[in-house]
């Protein structure tokens, strides 16, 4: 028999009985559905972690550190590289060096301290940072409360909205999140009075040195205690830089901070530190122009005697967890298929039951055992190509479904919207393929069962 014969037949005996082959068909449906709707749904969370990472620039940063300060992010570090005492200081002339590396967008200092604030004369222990003013498009700062800083050394600050709450005086953590527009606005333009050290470096010479009391550069330092006044003129929800393991309450500009000569953790560490001219620094961040340059960045670094930090690594890692994560989304969508294809099987099992006498005529006639299982194959694989499509479309309107469900949480939650769910071009094929393989494979017995027929003993039914 020719292909287009079978084809044409198998669509002949699918409307004979349409009750019954469209309840197979739809359990198919339901099968691919479930597949594509759960398929979608991982693929979509793993790029809405890909988007959050792209947009805060982690993938394209570079952490460095000193080997002074014994600090190593893995054990290779620990055993290559200069020793530690042999190792170059991280100050402002090693970040000038390293921001004038080709692809560097910019390296600038962590400048993270511990200080007292006063807001009407209550006082307020607190972590601060500084920021530079390129993390205005940080998507931490998106939906925030006020405004960003005027200028990169404007005496302003944003406040984390946990420690907004604090000085509403609501609890520090439980009510941070459900402070309504009103209550916020009332902190924006307040001041608050900051108290920090300040480190000053003068130059000792002649009579005015004293043995054993400065450092090799011949400079003196000496800690003055300061106040500066400050605006709140932002409110933000979470910590943009909370990725060195700090929870920060206070931002203020970097230049700023630069300016104010603040006394860092590391001077306390390092007493020679406390004396030079320029700032040592525990930490630069170092942004790269594309991810795709880390790597030559950060071996450059490395020669230069610091230890870096990528997120390179971390982000290999959430590809491995979301791949694990997709198998168990597709292992558990492909049980409603299995289940389908046990529909199949009775279908064609009793088809083959129901056209004995048919079956018989055929091979009476000269159709060969390759064309009734050609034919029952058919079958299946029309059942297969209408019920992936139509799961395919069911399994979209299902992820639509979920998204648009979610988006409403997360609105009423007072968080922005987000695209959770992504069906790819090849899940698509894929799906329709899978179902067309599903119900090939479950006419395997059926089909073997009605090309064994004996033409004789078929004619003779009924």
């Amino acid at each position: 028999m020719k292909t287009y014969d079978i084809a044409e037949l198998a669509v002949c005996n699918l409307r004979e009985s349409i009750l019954c082959n469209s309840l197979t068909t739809i359990g198919i449906s339901i099968g691919v559905a479930s597949l594509v709707a759960m398929l979608s749904l991982g693929i979509g969370l793993q790029q809405l972690a890909g988007r959050h990472l792209q947009k805060s620039g982690l993938l394209a940063t570079v952490v460095v550190a000193s080997r002074r300060d014994l600090r190593s992010f893995n054990r290779e570090q620990e055993e290559n590289g200069p020793a530690p005492a042999e190792s170059p200081a991280l100050d402002e002339d090693a970040r000038q060096k390293i921001a004038q590396l080709p692809n560097v967008l910019e390296a600038y200092p962590d400048l993270r301290f511990i200080t007292e604030l006063r807001y009407e004369d209550k006082p307020y222990l607190t972590v601060m940072l500084g920021l530079p003013f390129s993390a205005k498009n940080n998507d931490a700062f998106d939906g925030m409360q006020g405004s960003f800083f005027s200028s990169d050394a404007a005496p302003e600050v944003i406040a984390q909205k946990s420690f907004a709450a604090q000085l509403l005086g609501k609890a520090p953590k439980a009510d941070g999140d459900k402070l309504s527009v009103t209550e916020v606005a009332k902190l924006l333009g307040k001041q608050l009075t900051m108290r920090y050290a300040e480190r000053t470096v003068a130059p000792v010479t002649g009579a005015d040195k004293k043995v054993g009391s400065s450092s090799p550069e011949g400079a003196a330092y000496s800690v003055i205690s300061r106040e500066v006044t400050l605006t709140i003129v932002g409110i933000c929800d979470v910590d943009p830089d909370n990725d060195l393991g700090y929870e920060t309450r206070i931002f203020l500009p970097l230049k700023l901070a630069q300016n104010l000569h603040m006394m860092q953790p590391s001077d306390l560490l390092d007493s020679t530190s406390m004396a030079r001219a320029t700032p040592v620094y525990p930490l630069v961040e170092v942004h790269v122009q594309s991810h795709t340059q880390v790597q030559p960045v950060e071996d450059a670094i490395k020669k230069m005697g610091f230890n870096t930090f990528t997120i390179g690594g971390a982000a290999s890692s959430l590809r491995q967890f979301f791949a694990v994560v997709d198998l168990f989304l597709g292992i558990f969508g492909s049980l409603a298929l299995a289940v389908a294809s046990l529909g199949i099987i009775n279908t064609l099992v009793m088809a083959t039951l129901e056209r004995r006498r048919e079956i018989g005529i055929m091979k009476a006639i000269g159709a060969s055992d390759r064309d009734v299982k050609g034919l029952f194959f058919a079958e299946a694989g029309v059942m297969g190509v209408f019920g992936g499509s139509v799961g395919v479309g069911l399994g979209w309107a299902i992820g639509r479904a979920i998204n648009l469900g979610t988006n409403v949480h997360l609105r009423r939650q007072h968080f922005p919207p987000e695209q959770i769910w992504f069906v790819p071009w090849w899940l698509v094929i894929g799906a329709i393929a899978f179902a067309i393989v599903v119900s090939v494979l479950s006419a395997l017995y059926p089909a073997s069962r009605a090309a064994r027929l004996d033409p004789v003993q078929a004619l003779r039914y009924e």
